[in-house]
């Protein structure tokens, strides 16, 4: 039976602002991306998210991304790798630490935003990610998207690496993902999502924007927290892979 692991970007609320509904999406992810602070998510939240992840049995992870609440971290910085490097430690530590006192821990490390897309090519912002997280604990796996500059250097460090799609975001004909300034680069009907993940589970494929299909093999699939109608979406995406003989459960 083919199976796969469903995550979604959690803990993006801010103070009083609220972004999605972090707990009905842990009654359907198996893994939780978890905000940490730098680019969404203060202390309270993180805190609140987290105790509700261990309580339904989610895996935590830790969503590293740039120094950019302002632009939620979908702003490309041209940061220099030692701060990066130390940027990453910081924020999967801190996560960490709030996670265990929850009676969970950090249990891989996700990319966010910006930085997710820029360490698919940049190389030494590749290389300031892969080294955080092997100095802080290299049995952490990194995920990222397949054939990235990221996963790459992890292979080469040692560090398990875990290939992801998108369920909910557009792809080039190159495989890569089309940025959310272009048009059609985020999608919302559920049904439709819903059956082309289960097309890329079980066919290894997805259609790009151009038409053609792109050859995508991952073992976690994203819904993003902040799609509109998140919740329905990830729904959709679980009960069609389920009714059609896909496990849905945690890479770990």
């Amino acid at each position: 039976m083919p199976s796969v692991d469903v995550n979604a970007d959690l803990g993006e609320s801010y103070g009083t602002w609220r972004l999605g509904d972090d707990d009905a999406l842990l009654q359907v992810v198996t893994s939780a991306n978890i905000a940490c602070g730098f680019h969404a998510g203060d202390p309270a939240t993180l805190v609140r998210t987290c105790r509700s992840a261990a309580r339904a049995g989610v895996a935590i992870g830790a969503q590293v991304g740039y120094h950019d609440l302002a632009g939620f971290g979908r702003r490309f910085i041209d940061v220099d790798p030692d701060d990066l490097y130390a940027d990453v430690v910081y924020q999967i530590g801190a996560l960490d630490g709030i996670a265990r006192t929850c009676g969970s821990r950090v249990r891989y490390v996700k990319p966010h935003g910006a930085l997710y897309n820029t360490v698919v090519t940049h190389e030494e912002q590749a290389q300031a990610v892969v080294r955080a997280v092997h100095d802080l604990d290299p049995t952490l796996p990194l995920l990222g998207l397949p054939g990235s500059a990221l996963l790459a250097r992890a292979e080469r460090a040692g560090l398990r690496t875990v290939r992801e799609a998108f369920a909910d975001r557009a792809y080039t004909a190159e495989g890569t993902l089309v940025p959310r300034s272009q048009e059609r680069a985020v999608l919302d009907d559920p049904r439709a999502v819903a059956e082309r993940v289960l097309r890329l589970v079980t066919g290894g494929t997805v259609r790009s924007v151009d038409g053609t299909d792109v050859a995508v093999d991952a073992e976690s699939v994203c819904v993003h927290g902040d799609s509109p109608g998140a919740v329905r979406m990830a729904r959709a995406v679980r009960d069609t892979l389920t009714e059609n003989g896909v496990d849905v459960e945690s890479f770990l």
